[in-house]
């Protein structure tokens, strides 16, 4: 080939490389990587643009490896380390700054070159912002974590659920015993000190009922709703931890508050996602806060309003228009599973209401609900609790109390003898079953869960057997909210009572059923 020839090959080739080196979409770096800086001998548009460098900034002047562009000063030493030991990278991730500060994500290819000397010559680098990728895959596993925290907190109310359920038991007997014993003749300091374990014994109880509300999945079933009544529920659901948390709650509870037609579990887990949000949002900034929380009528939209307000750090403008969006939090991994406010907005607007956030950063954040009055605007003044009438006494009228639970069955039965019925008692299905072919009985007590044969699959001999008795039965149960249990006495129509009970109420609802 003539020496001609070859420098007419030659200029088409630099000016190839040239073009490639000026419109190539990834940053192209020449130069030194000295203690000091560095020195650059070149860097292509790309890399400019990358780092928020004007395009006509000298080329001297654009040092993406200098000390002051690392987040994290140990990220350049690593880097030169592994250039010195191997001579090249590839895909080395590092976060670097750019002009404005702000930083990003890059991965690295690069060859170090050096003199006859042993000393660094230069670096020949190309770079690629992966900020977008990376905040895709920081995402991802965001999102696997919130889930697998998810699928954490529906095993924890499964198991919640189960523990609350055998927690009944005992509490219905031990509830039931001091009844029977605060009604007996005794000295002041024994009846105040069996008053507390009642007192006591109900406040447990409602723990577990509060437990159960929110640990169990339910059919939605929409009916007249207190909200008022919901929130002062769920507020002593969070009593105790906002009192050791240094949360002050106060309430603000418009009276005769129109009702609204909704699912009232739905409501109290709209209240509760609510709450603890705001308890969250309070201890994490200040480590206490005061909450408040007032319901009042609109009239003009005949609406039913709550706000929930607190004096936390508020929410940042740039993130309000997300706070609801699926899996949107600003806690740590771990501690939140980006779902509450999301199940909150959904449940408000499955019910035809509203919910909005007002919020000033640092001045706290307040949320606010609204749902469609269920009497069309009309105030309807609350109803005094009307006082059960005393229950009669049923002499002669034979019981059979089916229980398991030896103490619960005692002061059960003798709660029925003292008020004049005859009673017998079974442990299971099985013993009822013989009783009552051996005898007659006017009445059925019957707990749901038995070793042997269970409460349905009594009811469902019985019915076959004494269909006259079988509509005369009672069941008490620990609990029935969203299992099969609660269907069964959904279809069977007996009346029944959530374990632990008051005796009172247990005599007046077998009075009814006999009479």
């Amino acid at each position: 080939m003539s020496p001609g020839r070859s420098r007419r090959s030659s200029r088409p080739r630099a000016e190839l490389l040239g073009s490639l080196y000026d419109s190539i979409r990834e940053g192209v770096y020449i130069g030194t990587l000295d203690a000091d800086g560095g020195t650059t001998f070149g860097v292509n548009p790309h890399l400019k643009l990358m780092f928020g460098f004007a395009p006509e900034q000298p080329d001297d002047a654009v040092r993406p490896f200098a000390v002051d562009r690392f987040v994290d000063p140990r990220a350049r030493s690593a880097l030169l380390a592994q250039l010195r030991r191997d001579g090249a990278v590839s895909d080395y991730l590092l976060r670097l700054r750019r002009a404005d500060d702000s930083s990003m994500w890059v991965e690295v290819t690069a060859t170090l070159h050096l003199a006859e000397d042993g000393n660094d010559s230069r670096i020949e680098a190309l770079v690629r912002d992966v900020s977008e990728r990376r905040k895709l895959e920081d995402q991802g596993r965001d999102l696997s974590q919130q889930l697998l925290q998810a699928e954490k907190m529906a095993a924890l109310g499964q198991t919640v659920s189960g523990v609350a359920h055998e927690l009944n038991n005992p509490l219905a007997t031990i509830l039931t015993w001091a009844e029977r014993l605060a009604a007996r003749p005794v000295d002041a300091g024994t009846k105040r000190g069996l008053e507390t374990i009642l007192s006591e014994s109900e406040r447990a109880a409602k723990i577990v009922r509060n437990l159960l509300t929110f640990a169990r999945k339910r059919n939605t079933t929409r009916a007249l709703v207190d909200l008022n009544g919901s929130v002062r529920d769920t507020l002593a659901l969070r009593a105790y931890e906002q009192r050791v948390s240094n949360v002050t709650t106060l309430e603000a509870l418009a009276s005769g508050l129109p009702q609204v037609f909704a699912d009232p579990h739905q409501v109290q887990q709209v209240l509760l996602n609510l709450v603890i949000n705001a308890e969250q949002a309070m201890l994490t900034a200040n480590g206490r806060g005061t909450l408040i929380v007032r319901t009042w009528y609109d009239d003009a939209n005949e609406m039913v309003a709550l706000e929930i307000k607190d004096d936390g750090p508020g929410v940042p403008v740039d993130v309000q228009s997300k706070v609801f969006d699926p899996f949107f939090t600003t806690k740590a991994v771990g501690t939140g599973t980006g779902l509450g406010l999301t199940v909150a907005y959904a449940i408000v607007e499955e019910h035809g209401g509203k919910i909005r956030l007002a919020s000033t950063p640092g001045a706290g954040a307040s949320f606010c609900v609204s749902l469609p009055a269920a009497t069309g605007g009309r105030r309807v003044a609350p109803a005094g609790p009307t006082p059960p009438p005393p229950p009669r006494t049923a002499a002669g009228s034979a019981v059979l109390v089916v229980e398991d639970e030896p103490a619960l069955a005692t002061a059960v039965a003798e709660a029925l003898t003292d008020a004049g019925y005859r009673v017998e008692r079974a442990v299971d299905g099985e013993e009822a079953l013989e009783r009552v072919a051996a005898a007659v009985f006017d009445l059925v007590i019957c707990d749901l869960k038995m070793p042997r044969l269970d409460g349905p699959s009594f009811y469902r001999l019985l019915s076959e057997r004494k269909p006259t008795l079988a509509r005369h039965v009672i069941f008490v149960t620990g609990d029935v909210a969203g299992t099969d249990a609660e269907r069964f006495l959904t279809d069977s129509g007996c009346r029944w009572l959530p374990k632990p009970f008051r005796l009172n109420d247990l005599l007046r609802v077998a009075q009814e059923v006999i009479g």
